[in-house]
């Protein structure tokens, strides 16, 4: 499902931050990434979603080698992801609604299935009732759970979280981890990045852990 081939990342400014990149996640797979800050798991992260390109290797998304993506292509591709951020990047002066409703707005399905769509993500994320509700209403933990709802309201093939439970109290973050599992059941595959040692342990998922940008464990 997505490949990793000798991936290596190189900045200018500051030299390589990846080296020789490998690691094979299958369909369904969960997965964490860790290690230290600044260890690789942010840029690993931004190439699978095509916010930069690897300087060497290959890195295949259900057998497209992203390194050689048109522009035009992107995003088309990004569709197959859900992203999920720390900071929920959830838009202030939007209804919790409009915010889930986003990815399907740019995609361009009509108003019912929109309806339909968003109506389905708040259920299984357990806010149904609150899509009138802005985001700054909502708990840390809410407005997380529609920040999950919006990256799998476009039903994306792989979910790809940053720090997803980093402002979490330890019972949101295991409510959290609990969704992650769940659409892994149904035959997404999750990969997150974390450096909570402690809740990667009480999962008991794949652990694919970096230092100072080398893969030591996979």
């Amino acid at each position: 499902m997505l490949i990793f081939d000798q991936v290596g990342k190189r900045y200018p400014d500051v030299g390589d931050v990846l080296h020789e990149v490998s690691f094979h996640l299958q369909r369904g797979e969960m997965a964490f990434l860790t290690g230290h800050s600044g260890a690789g798991k942010s840029t690993i992260l931004k190439l699978i979603a095509i916010m930069e390109y690897c300087s060497r290797g290959h890195i295949l998304l259900e057998g497209k080698n992203l390194n050689r993506a048109q522009e035009r292509h992107i995003p088309y591709i990004r569709r197959k992801l859900g992203l999920i951020f720390q900071d929920y990047k959830l838009l202030h002066d939007r209804t919790v609604f409009d915010n889930i409703a986003l990815p399907l707005v740019i995609c361009g399905y009509g108003h019912q299935e929109i309806a339909r769509r968003v109506r389905a993500a708040l259920d299984k994320v357990g806010l149904l009732g609150k899509e009138k509700k802005y985001p700054l209403s909502l708990s840390a933990g809410e407005q997380q759970r529609v920040g999950i709802a919006r990256a799998v309201v476009n039903k994306p093939a792989l979910i790809l979280a940053d720090e997803p439970t980093g402002s979490l109290d330890p019972e949101l973050a295991a409510e959290v981890m609990h969704l992650f599992e769940q659409f892994q059941q149904v035959g997404v595959t999750v990969l997150i990045a974390t450096h909570d040692i402690g809740l990667i342990r009480r999962m008991g998922h794949r652990v694919l852990k970096l230092d100072h940008g080398r893969l030591i464990v996979s």
